[in-house]
């Protein structure tokens, strides 16, 4: 039974370290121009008019203030899980109730910025859309690697 609970706890952290890990990768590719690609993409080669310009202006200022909220929300998650980890002698209740809670925030962010980039191809022609398809599945892609 021993060798079990062991094992259980050497499963939860190493969760939590791949977690964790995930947060800060997550937290530095954001701090990176990726994003800005993306924009300059948008603004900048899809030769947009002023009204489609205006209104890709407003999906980001909504999405902007969508997403610090919804970044706020994973890492007091993170903390919360970290907390959890601290005080447990292993996979606990309250372990896990963390990592639901983490898991829970991660996964509204990235629905939540999925959502604006589809708000955004909304706004685009179809030969716009189709340029800023292939931009968004690239650095998909190159995240990937």
């Amino acid at each position: 039974m021993s060798g079990l609970k062991s094992t259980l706890v050497t499963a939860v952290l190493a969760a939590v370290v791949g977690a964790t890990a995930a947060w800060g990768a997550m937290t530095w590719s954001a701090q990176q121009d990726q994003p800005a690609d993306l924009h300059h993409i948008v603004h900048e080669r899809l030769d947009l008019t002023p009204d489609q310009d205006r209104r890709l202006d407003q999906v980001e200022a909504a999405f902007a203030a969508q997403r610090g909220p919804l970044e706020a929300e994973v890492r007091a998650a993170n903390q919360e899980l970290s907390a959890a980890i601290a005080q447990s002698r292993g996979d606990t209740p309250e372990v896990q109730a963390a990592v639901e809670h983490f898991h829970g925030a991660m996964g509204e962010l990235q629905m939540a910025t999925i959502r604006h980039v589809f708000e955004m191809r909304a706004v685009l022609t179809p030969e716009q859309a189709e340029e800023f398809d292939r931009a968004v599945v690239e650095t998909l892609r190159a995240d990937a690697d």
